[in-house]
């Protein structure tokens, strides 16, 4: 089985969700894991698919920003200083047949081997928090990567599973990794991630989704019907 690294790609907020969505929906072979990861053109935040937005409005910063909804579930998510991926699991592989709290701690797991690696001194949350979610990095959620000295919260993620296969998209937090190199992770995590799956690594190139397709979604992924769609 294949594990494809697609270049590092800079967009907007919607941009990112859309071309994310594309990669679980439209990419072949579909038996191949992929992943990215990606950047912010301005300042954004993203949310999840079943958030309200009067509760978004109330959380966001008082400057300006782009933001967009998930097709994924999970919390506001602040991008302006993080480190953000996303993977798509096919739907034939072991890990994609799961339940979702054991992707989302194996992942993690490998997420805590790339960064300890650097020495980083992370480790897995154990316990579950108290109150539900509502913005990420507030808490931790049970298997969240924090870190090992007071169990702050360092990087999280949401999950979209469909008959195509499994989204992960996550986030890093990286001003609580100072003195990290990026570049070593950007490597190591891919790596850790490949031996999970059992599968062989290869750079593909960017994917060649149909533009008309990919700019209709980047354009839904904007609009104040999908934003405010709750």
């Amino acid at each position: 089985m294949k594990f494809l690294i697609f270049p590092d790609r800079l967009g907007d907020a919607a941009e990112n969700m859309a071309l994310d969505f594309l990669m679980l929906q439209r990419f072949t072979p579909a038996d191949a894991f992929r992943f990215r990861h990606y950047e912010w053109r301005r300042p954004a935040f993203t949310f999840g698919l079943s958030q309200k937005i009067d509760f978004i409005r109330q959380q966001l910063p008082e400057e300006t920003l782009d933001i967009s909804r998930r097709a994924t579930g999970g919390g506001l998510v602040d991008h302006r200083e993080d480190w953000t991926y996303a993977l798509v699991i096919p739907r034939k592989h072991d890990l994609c047949q799961r339940p979702g709290p054991n992707v989302y701690r194996q992942i993690h797991a490998a997420m805590v081997d790339a960064l300890n690696q650097q020495s980083a001194g992370v480790c897995l949350e154990e316990q579950p928090p108290e109150t539900p979610m509502g913005i990420c990095f507030t808490r931790a959620e049970i298997n969240d990567v924090v870190l090992a000295t007071n169990g702050t919260k360092v990087a999280g993620a949401a999950m979209k599973r469909n008959k195509k296969g499994l989204l992960f998209q996550g986030s890093i937090w990286k001003p609580l990794l100072p003195g990290l190199d990026w570049e070593r992770f950007a490597e190591a995590f891919p790596a850790s991630l490949a031996k999970l799956a059992d599968a062989e690594i290869e750079y593909p190139g960017w994917p060649d989704f149909d533009p008309d397709e990919e700019t209709a979604l980047i354009d839904q992924y904007a609009s104040p019907e999908w934003i405010e769609a709750r």
